[in-house]
């Protein structure tokens, strides 16, 4: 389900994608049996072109990485979760506004 801007990872690819990149990198955590998930994917989409070379948004589906989703404590999907240097900044559950998500990258940056 990754689109243009947005990037699968996995947890064969998280590590690097997440905890060793430079910059903010969002986490959506997110499954395909998820209606939330499905309306968060398109803004996340926005989100990501709107902030190239600000923050990377990646894409975590909970299905395929149940030991990714249990080791971040996601009990709730969609989970948007910021990273920075390897460190969990501040997560957010549930599909929020596209506005409300800028405003905790432009916080966060």
């Amino acid at each position: 389900m990754a689109e243009k801007n947005t990037m699968v990872v996995s947890e064969a690819t998280f590590e690097d994608e997440v905890l060793k990149a430079e910059g903010l990198v969002l986490v959506d955590f997110w499954a395909t049996w998820c209606p939330p998930c499905r309306v968060l994917g398109p803004i996340l989409e926005e989100v990501a072109s709107e902030n190239v070379g600000k923050v990377k948004v990646v894409k975590v589906n909970t299905d395929e990485n149940r030991n990714l989703a249990q080791q971040y404590g996601i009990r709730g999907i969609p989970t948007m979760m910021f990273f920075k240097a390897g460190e969990e900044l501040e997560s957010v559950v549930g599909a929020a506004a596209k506005d409300r998500i800028q405003e905790r990258i432009d916080a966060l940056l």
